[in-house]
């Protein structure tokens, strides 16, 4: 089975735009920009001006005012509204007057604060969407490779042919990892976990590199994203070998990004192509997810003017925790758990009663089928032309099928994820469970540098620095007299 071609020759063999989105709902509610100027509104009651957020070029449908009435003095307020959002300093005005502090807003977890105006990924979770740079994920997945991917994410546009070249070029140039890593891995224990590894490799990187931390150069960055991108790979399956103490292969001129990452895992002749088609459309699927837990580190930490190997290493460590990166690993154990079909019903009545959790299913921003899964799906029967059928693939679909037709998962939008088909594949491709977070931290490493290539070229942001509710003791003098 021979994948069809996938390579971009020039502008005109570019993907089509979808439409720009009309920025309202759950998007909007995340979704400001910045722009010209200033307005100024003035308070109705009492006179006092608040400020609007400043203008973007093209107003959206959910630009406006929000009227608040404060009834604690029954003062009156508007706010301004742009893209669906307000602007939480535009709260500090509204207060009892005198020296006390504004009102703040208080969301655990940022369940509903846009912390960024960013522009790379786009997610509608109702509708089940996900478009890169306005691209769907479908048709990139189907049409484009991994590298065409990154290379969007980080410039806004998929690359010509003789960017695409270059590209390749200068990527190919650093896939090789420096000398003194490997050495690194005579200090771990041959079951250290590999994402442990990776996590410690990648800050070795940032003090081989010092001049990376000239982070507002942008040929300086330039540099470190390609450095980083294009080792990623290397460094997953330099973990991975830690176990076995077996070298590191080097890198083949006729081989792909994919096929040598492919072959820097498992080593032994030209990887089958249909593995390393699945494995380029995988690497798409998890290249960006908007601002999710590791992102939102490789930002915080990023806002510090840290450098992209240090940033990179926390939002690894923030993946490494088993809510994020590990859910696909949750997913065939609870596979393996149910064993076979005929045991699906009496798992899923213990899912009901409260008593075992279905995993893989449901998403912090999905609320409908996500769109990853659905062509994870499909590739795995590709896979499975190669490999064999994944036995565990029966019992997933039994599931898949009862919680999409029955009511009480219905109304729970409890709907397959992107981890609960992608860890069935990775096992049939023959990768240990314990390398699968590696397996969503290598594709992603394009998005994070992206996210944060965008944070440090946004003037608005700066060094992140939440505020808090105090709740705790007021001021009480130390005991005289202490046991």
């Amino acid at each position: 089975m021979t994948p069809p071609p996938t390579t971009a020759t020039s502008h005109d063999r570019r993907l089509e735009a979808a439409p720009a989105p009309v920025m309202a709902g759950r998007f909007a509610a995340r979704s400001v920009s910045p722009g010209r100027s200033a307005g100024r509104a003035r308070e109705p009651r009492t006179g006092r001006i608040i400020r609007l957020p400043e203008r973007s070029e093209t107003p959206s449908p959910a630009d406006g005012s929000l009227s608040v009435t404060d009834g604690r003095s029954g003062a009156d307020y508007r706010i301004g509204i742009e893209h669906g959002a307000i602007r939480a300093a535009d709260l500090k005005q509204v207060s009892l007057g005198g020296d006390g502090p504004g009102l703040v807003a208080y969301d655990p977890a940022f369940k509903n604060t846009a912390a960024c105006v960013s522009r790379i990924t786009y997610i509608d979770g109702d509708r089940g969407i996900l478009r890169y740079r306005g691209y769907p994920i479908e048709e990139l997945a189907e049409r484009a490779t991994y590298l065409e991917v990154a290379w969007l994410l980080l410039h806004g546009e998929l690359p010509t042919a003789a960017e695409l070249a270059r590209w390749r070029e200068d990527i190919a140039a650093e896939q090789a990892v420096p000398d003194p890593l490997p050495g690194m891995l005579g200090g771990f224990g041959p079951d250290a976990h590999p994402m442990a590894i990776f996590i410690a490799l990648l800050a070795g990187l940032s003090a081989l590199h010092p001049e990376a931390k000239a982070v507002t150069d942008p040929a300086r960055r330039a540099v470190e994203i390609r450095r980083l991108i294009a080792q990623a790979p290397a460094l997953v399956a330099l973990a991975h070998r830690n176990a076995s103490g077996e070298p590191l292969p080097p890198p083949r001129a006729d081989l792909g990004f994919t096929g040598n990452f492919l072959h820097a895992v498992f080593g032994g002749s030209r990887p089958d192509p249909v593995l390393e088609r699945a494995m380029e459309v995988l690497f798409i699927l998890h290249a960006d997810h908007e601002q999710n837990c590791s992102t939102s580190a490789m930002r915080g930490v990023g806002s510090a003017h840290t450098d992209p190997y240090s940033s990179a290493a926390a939002a690894a460590a923030a993946l490494y925790g088993p809510l994020h990166g590990g859910a696909n690993e949750a997913v065939l154990r609870m596979l393996t758990e149910i064993g076979s079909v005929a045991e699906v019903p009496a798992f899923l009545d213990g899912v009901r009663a409260g008593e075992r959790r279905l995993m893989g299913f449901g998403h912090r921003v999905y609320k409908s089928y996500d769109p990853r899964a659905r062509i994870i799906k499909k590739t795995a029967y590709e896979v499975f032309e190669v490999t064999g059928k994944n036995p565990r693939i029966d019992i997933a679909l039994e599931l898949e099928r009862i919680a999409l037709e029955e009511d009480y998962f219905v109304r729970r939008r409890l709907y397959p994820n992107v981890d609960f088909y992608s860890g069935i594949i990775y096992e049939a491709m023959g990768f240990p469970v314990g390398l699968f977070p590696l397996l969503f931290a290598a594709p992603r490493m394009s998005g994070w540098l992206a996210q944060w290539q965008e944070m440090l070229e946004d003037r608005e942001q700066k060094i992140a620095r939440p505020l808090q509710i105090y709740l705790g003791e007021p001021e009480r003098p130390v005991p005289a007299e202490r046991a």
